[in-house]
This record gives structure tokens, sequence and C-alpha cells, in this order.
């Protein structure tokens, strides 16, 4: 099989969407198949309006519509719904081309936090670009859920997984060097400083110990200055980040807004242990299965959330995560491809 893989989110962009998407490709290549990504840093671009450290394409049309027509892939898949996705999805439709689509991100809540523009008229806009798509993969039941009460259609439960050698297990909390020797417990956030991360229900918590956050964005120097007591990171290198997830007593989740949460997976497969909030997302990651152990807890009260973590014992957090596996996921992924053309043979590994 060929795909063609059409993302606004990529390298050097530092987010979940585009962990999902490195780690997809890398899953995909590995079982035989032919990717081909169509990404920003092929185009000019510019910095998307109001969020640091998002570089948009410019005008990508007349040159994606060239790649597509030399590449002419077995199956096109639009991962985003940026500037990219709107070019790839006008050339689908031009040329009668069946396509998939994922939703990653809850964009419309982002609009509305950051300049309020109606929930419904952003879902309105998001239901239009999805809905010629023949499959839109969404990474949890409750987001299907969500989307399907608005009208979204052919929608796909594509759950994601976790690296579990990079993030590999520590038996307990270890210490990080650069940032010395802390209070305990440290209490973790990785993540984009932005809007819809909910990070001030984290920051604001009457807790003991540290609170560490790893991570940049578009509301960073307001909270910098809000809460200096915080040990603020910034971005690290992944296998950085790993050591960095093993030296925290419980990782915090603070979001709302989050389709899915991949920081909660690479969190616990270190062995920390989770806390949240009860809804999408860490409904989806940190549910629990009889007899089996879990990795976190969901409280209404992110205090007590945090307390019920730190006595879950560090195996059983990483267990929990070992359930996500992604060769799992790269053929479930792969089950959900449609062949563009009505000509085209059944999808299958190439040989």
């Amino acid at each position: 099989m060929k795909l063609a893989l059409i993302t606004d989110a990529w390298q050097p962009q530092v987010n979940g969407v585009v962990t999902t998407l490195v780690e997809l490709v890398q899953r995909l290549k590995a079982r035989g198949d032919a990717v081909v990504v169509i990404e920003p840093g092929l185009f000019r671009t510019r910095p998307c309006p109001g969020y640091a450290g998002i570089d948009l394409a410019v005008r990508p049309g007349p040159a994606l519509n060239r790649m597509l027509d030399e590449e002419q892939p077995d199956a096109i898949h639009i991962a985003t719904e940026g500037p990219l996705g709107w070019a790839a999805r006008r050339y689908c439709l031009r040329h009668g081309l069946a396509f998939t689509t994922a939703f990653h991100t809850k964009f419309p809540e982002i609009l509305n936090a950051a300049v309020k523009v109606p929930l419904w008229m952003g879902y309105a806009l998001f239901r239009h670009f999805h809905r010629p798509s023949s499959g839109v993969m969404v990474p949890t039941r409750g987001v299907a859920d969500m989307l399907a009460t608005r009208g979204f259609q052919n929608l796909r439960y594509w759950t994601h997984g976790v690296d579990t050698d990079l993030f590999s297990f520590s038996s307990q909390a270890s210490e990080y060097p650069p940032l010395g020797l802390l209070a305990r417990p440290v209490q973790l956030f990785v993540g984009r400083v932005s809007y819809e991360k909910n990070i001030e229900a984290f920051l604001q918590l009457d807790t003991p110990g540290t609170k560490v956050v790893c991570g940049v964005g578009p509301i960073e120097g307001r909270l910098r200055e809000r809460f200096p007591e915080v040990c603020w990171l910034g971005v690290l290198p992944r296998a950085e980040l790993s050591r960095v997830y093993a030296a925290a007593d419980v990782f915090v989740f603070p979001s709302r807004a989050d389709t899915f949460g991949l920081v909660m997976l690479e969190a616990m497969a270190t062995g920390t242990p989770v806390a949240a909030f009860p809804v999408d997302g860490p409904l989806e990651v940190l549910a629990e299965v009889p007899g089996q152990p879990c990795g976190g807890t969901m409280r209404i009260n992110l205090a007590e959330a945090v307390q019920a973590a730190l006595q879950i014992p560090r195996e059983n957090a990483r267990a929990h995560a070992l359930r996500f596996d992604w060769n799992q996921a790269a053929q479930l992924f792969a089950d959900f491809l449609v062949p563009a053309r009505t000509d085209t043979a059944a999808l299958k590994p190439a040989s």
C-alpha cells in the first residue's frame, strides 16, 4: 500500500498529534507500507496567529496538487483541518477520490477559549470539513459519541499506543539532576502551555510538594509570572522527557478538552501514576478493566485525584500502559483506510 498522509501537525512541532503521527508512520513503514508525508516543512509557512510554535503552510494548493499527481497514492488520509487539510480535501473532491480524515483535537473549544468563536460555529465548520470523509478516525468512544450528537458521520474509533521502550519503567521515582533535590511529592504536567489545557487548575492546587511543568505555549509567560514557585522546564527531547516522567511521583492531567492525552500513557509507562478529571481522554486512557491494575485515578476534585494517585503502585501504572500497543493501533488505522480510486485493488502491505 502507498499512503499519502497530509498533516498540518508535524516535526519540529511538539504536541501529542505530532507524536502520534510520527509513531504511526514508523509502524506502517515497519509493516511494509510506503508512506508519503505531506507536511508544512515542504511549503512556505507562517506562524499560526495566537498559537506560537505552530507554523502553517501558506497557499499550499498548487504544490500539494503536484505532489499528489506525482505520487498517485493508493489511499489518502487527511490528519488535520488546517491549510494543508483543506487543500487536500479540495484536491480529492475535484478528482473524485475517496479519503479518510481524523479528529485529533477539539479546535472549536480552542477557538472559543482563545478568540471567543461560538462552539456551534466551530463545530459547524468542522462538520462541513469531515462530511465527505469515508471514515473519520477519533481516539475515544466519548469523542465519537459527542461528534455523533453534533451530526458527524462515518465515525471510526481508533485508539493510540505508547512507546514502552523509550518510556522505560522506573520502580521508584528517581531524581532528575537538572532540577536538583525537590520537595516531594513531585507533581508533573507535560504538554502545550495553552488555553485548552486548563493548566491553572493544576497550578492552583493546594497540595504539598513541588509542581513541575514541561512545555511551552501561548500562555506560558503569564503563568510563569503568576506561579513563580513552579519549576518550568520548557521543551525537552523525548529521551530526556522520559527521565522527567520517571522523576515524578504523580502526573497531573488537568485538561477537559483533550481527545486522548498521550502524555498520560507516557507517564504511566515509566511507572508514574496519573491524576485527572473524569472527562474524555482520561475516561478512555484510565479506564479500569476488571482483574487488571489501573494506572491512575479520576475525580471531580483534582486535589483528591492527586492524593489517590499517589497510593497507586508504580508497577500498576506500567502494567496499565502496556495495554496500549502501537502495532495493534497501526493495524486498526490501516483497516480503516479506503482505496482512493474505485479501480484501486484492496489495500495491502507492500511485499
